[in-house]
């Protein structure tokens, strides 16, 4: 027994009459493969042991992850104990309100038939109340035919003009009856067949129920707050962005929505939803321990000789990626649910009001926070990936929270402009947003390759492997008077792992020469101005040496 806080919201729940008690989803913690379901309500209780039967829940409950409380409800509560509480699951008829979604063809001919049928019931109905009127219509015209007659007041025109209307009224009502008797017939005959097939293929399917089953003590009678909390799988939550360029592009406006999808059987209607990177499916347990027998050889003649090497292809996550070739495809085949990147700590974030999550297993978007920073703005290129030259961002976090690895739709100019992904980035770090291409410029790159033998043969021969680059920016507007911008311009060149090739930036070969030398991951930069119309290039050369031993280049 715990005292409950003072801010907690709950309601009472009225059991129904042979039923459970309902106890409606209060609040929802949304993890990375499932969720946990926490359920508040007022239950009467009496004095002694008893037993509550609180549903329905979703048969999905994990049953070991069940925790039933009863919390105090106010001063004069009664002193309560949790004796036992478990998941009990039922099969029950199915509702009467039509057959569900993995129903059979046969199933769902019947139900349409069943209720074709009834609506067919009620058209004869209105029918015969209408030949019931068009009857009474002729009984008043002959006895009004029969008094005037009998008073000397006889009209044979209204009489006949009547009559004729009286009797086409009948004839049109009796001829629409005599179809819908026989479609009713036709109607009849197809439902007998049909449910005599279905008796004959298929079993009627029962409902699968839960509710949940808590044994309580109570010291004396009275209103008692009882509280259920409980796992369930089929429900996930993905971080999702959106970001907005600003028309002067000085500022970013960031958006911070989770996408959730449920479908575990019960909606959520007003729940107050977190969301939370934690794994509790993960064992922490230490890896098991296996024999690993190390053994030791000579090297062969053949193996002292020579050393062999790999090309190895390393993707270098930068802004702009989205435009390479494949870019599209290789970002759709991306979009598959990945996992929660939170930077190896479990967070855990709130949504700011009240949400409803249909189990519908469709995507719905809960907004948790939005800020809106200044930027700084730039064109930046990659040649070997792509010709397009790409306007990137630079702002700071300022959304106050940590901002996890997760898509981005990117809107520039009022419209949308892309899809990106946004790293994960911690509060205050620098993060880098792509907004589309510029299509005021082309880059083109031309690669030639020239290889050659330098040393004495057996002695100290060198292979040597001299690559030149050639590039060539250019500025496709031609505005007069424009101002000059500047466009960044990153070039790769191979990084040596092993002391038998030696890679070597040939400076005096560039033109121009880069701004700095190559970082550890061998990118070189260039910063070029662009007036309105100009065309630069850019000449880069460098050379791979590898010893004579050295195979695989």
């Amino acid at each position: 027994m715990t005292d409950a806080p003072q801010d907690t919201a709950h309601g009472s729940a009225a059991a129904a009459p042979g039923g459970p008690t309902p106890l409606p989803v209060t609040a929802v913690t949304c993890m990375e493969d499932r969720a946990q379901v926490e359920r508040h309500g007022t239950v009467e209780l009496a004095a002694g042991a008893q037993r509550l039967l609180v549903g329905p829940v979703t048969p999905l409950a994990v049953d070991r992850s069940l925790r039933a409380e009863v919390l105090r409800d106010g001063p004069g509560a009664p002193a309560v104990r949790v004796v036992d509480a478990r998941v009990v699951r039922t099969y029950a008829p199915p509702r009467p309100d039509g057959p569900g979604e993995d129903a059979s063809e046969l199933r769902r001919r019947v139900h349409d038939l069943e209720a074709e049928l009834r609506d067919a019931g009620l058209l004869r109905q209105r029918l015969e109340s209408r030949l019931a009127v068009v009857a009474q219509a002729r009984a008043d015209l002959y006895r009004d035919v029969a008094e005037g007659a009998g008073a000397g007041s006889a009209d044979p025109e209204r009489w006949a003009d009547r009559l004729e209307r009286v009797d086409e009224e009948a004839g049109r009502r009796g001829e629409e009856f005599r179809l819908l008797r026989r479609r009713l017939r036709r109607l009849e005959e197809e439902l007998e067949d049909a449910r005599r097939a279905l008796r004959r293929t298929e079993e009627e399917p029962e409902e699968l129920t839960a509710a949940v089953e808590v044994v309580v003590e109570a010291d004396r009678a009275g209103p008692a707050l009882l509280r259920l909390t409980h796992l369930v799988p089929c429900a996930l939550w993905r971080p999702a962005y959106r970001a907005t360029l600003a028309g002067d592009e000085r500022s970013v406006r960031l958006e911070t929505d989770a996408v959730v999808w449920q479908r575990t059987g019960e909606d959520w209607n007003g729940v107050r939803l977190s969301l939370s990177t934690a794994r509790p499916t993960l064992a922490a347990g230490p890896p098991a321990l296996r024999e690993d027998a190390l053994v030791l050889r000579d090297r062969s003649a053949e193996e002292r000789r020579t050393v062999e090497v790999d090309l190895r292809e390393e993707e270098v996550r930068t802004v702009g990626d989205e435009s390479a070739p494949g870019g599209a495809a290789r970002a759709e085949a991306e979009a598959e649910l990945p996992g929660l990147s939170d930077g190896g700590e479990v967070r855990m974030m709130t949504a700011p009001a009240p949400v409803s999550v249909v189990s519908d297993g469709r995507p719905h978007r809960v907004g948790l926070s939005a800020f809106t920073a200044p930027c700084r703005t730039g064109l930046t290129c990659a040649p070997e990936l792509s010709p397009l030259v790409t306007r990137v961002a630079r702002l700071s976090n300022e959304a106050g929270h940590v901002l996890l690895a997760g898509p981005v739709d990117l809107v520039r100019g009022g419209g949308f402009a892309g899809r990106g992904e946004l790293p994960f980035a911690g509060v205050g770090e620098e993060v880098l947003l792509a907004f589309g291409s510029e299509d005021t410029y082309r880059v083109v790159r031309h690669v030639e390759e020239s290889r050659d033998t330098a040393g004495l043969t057996g002695i100290n021969q060198r292979t040597v492997i001299v690559r030149r680059v050639r590039l060539f920016v250019s500025r496709l507007d031609s505005a007069p008077g424009g101002e000059a911008a500047e466009v960044v311009v990153r070039e790769r060149v191979p990084v040596s792992e092993v002391s038998a090739v030696e890679v070597r930036l040939r400076k005096e070969a560039c033109r121009p020469e880069p701004d700095e030398d190559a970082d550890a991951e061998g990118m070189v930069r260039y910063t070029l101005h662009l007036a309105p119309g100009e065309r630069r290039e850019i000449a880069l050369e460098y050379e791979l040496t590898a010893a004579g031993g050295v195979v695989g280049l």
